[in-house]
């Protein structure tokens, strides 16, 4: 899989997700979806990003979109940590890097001077038939999950 560009149809995926799902792209034609990438379940921010989404759960939902979580975590991580913070979205678990891959968000990270390869915290935006309209990429929690709302709410 190669990575997806802003403006081009995203390619077909099928992943597992929370709840004993299969999530295919295919099936969610006529809604369209937010995938946001994290680096770790319940790690500081990735909860309080999950938190922002599930916040504001209601208004993307009455703006026909969807909403799910990706990282490496497996889906008993997943399910553990959506249980706990009360997410009503599923978490995918993409623990071969095939969605990452094609959504270009494992970058070389640091932490306490050492480098390894990890999930860029990054946000997509595909519209009702599969097509990528916007991307965020290298998060900053404050502020974003509104900012995305915003260009949702645009979409009418």
């Amino acid at each position: 899989m190669t990575d997806t560009k802003v403006g081009e149809q995203v390619t077909d995926f099928t992943i597992a997700a929370t709840g004993d799902k299969t999530i295919s792209l295919a099936d969610l034609k006529g809604k369209n979806v937010i995938i946001y990438f994290y680096p770790k379940d319940s790690t500081p921010g990735c909860t309080t990003e999950g938190q922002n989404f599930r916040d504001t759960f209601e208004q993307f939902t009455k703006l026909n979109t969807l909403i799910f979580g990706v990282s490496r975590d497996s889906i008993k991580s997943h399910e553990n940590f959506k249980k706990k913070q009360e997410f009503p979205f599923d978490l995918l678990s993409d623990a071969d890097e095939a969605l990452c891959n094609l959504f270009d968000v494992i970058k070389l990270k640091k932490l306490y001077g050492r480098e390894y390869m990890g999930i860029e915290r990054s946000t997509f935006l595909l519209d009702t038939e599969g097509k990528l309209i916007n991307e965020w990429r290298k998060i900053k929690l404050k502020g974003h999950v509104d900012e995305v709302l915003k260009t949702v709410k645009l979409l009418k």
